[in-house]
């Protein structure tokens, strides 16, 4: 039986191949019942499309198999918390429980900049599990940044 912690490894191998890909570094999965049924990470730049983040193509991935919009029972491990676009998917598809690496001081919108998730006055919850993970995901994301900045021109 799979751990947190190895739910988390595998959102941070997808995370890794999308910092491969010039992506950054965002890995995502859905698990139903124990089992893997949606793998995504950070595709905005291959696939032109600002909503293809890693929470978004899991969730894509993951109705796919269940055949249904509506994800309930299921959980999704994130490398780094969502943003408000993602937390609002999140809470369409009726996730029952989303775990997350790292917090995200810019972006978060499970209580580090904004609380989309579990606000009082939307139609549905989920329990939330920030850190798992943590400083793996921070690292991943430093180094894509370190490295981008070597990379660009002065």
């Amino acid at each position: 039986m799979m751990t947190e912690a190895d739910f988390m490894r595998e959102a941070l191998a997808e995370a890794q191949a999308a910092a491969n890909a010039g992506e950054v570094p965002i890995g995502a999965v859905a698990v139903y019942q124990g089992e893997i049924i949606g793998r995504g990470q950070n595709r905005v730049l291959r696939d032109l499309d600002p909503t293809a983040h890693a929470e978004i193509v899991a969730m894509r991935a993951a109705a796919k198999v269940l055949n249904n919009y509506r994800l309930t029972g299921c959980e999704l491990y994130v490398t780094l918390e969502p943003c408000a676009m993602c937390a609002g998917a999140m809470i369409h598809a009726r996730l029952s429980r989303l775990v997350y690496a790292a917090t995200d001081p810019k972006a978060g919108a499970a209580g580090t900049v904004l609380e989309v998730l579990n606000h009082p006055r939307l139609n549905h919850q989920m329990a939330v599990m920030p850190g798992v993970l943590a400083e793996e995901s921070a690292a991943l994301l430093h180094k894509f940044f370190r490295q981008r900045r070597t990379d660009s021109p002065a």
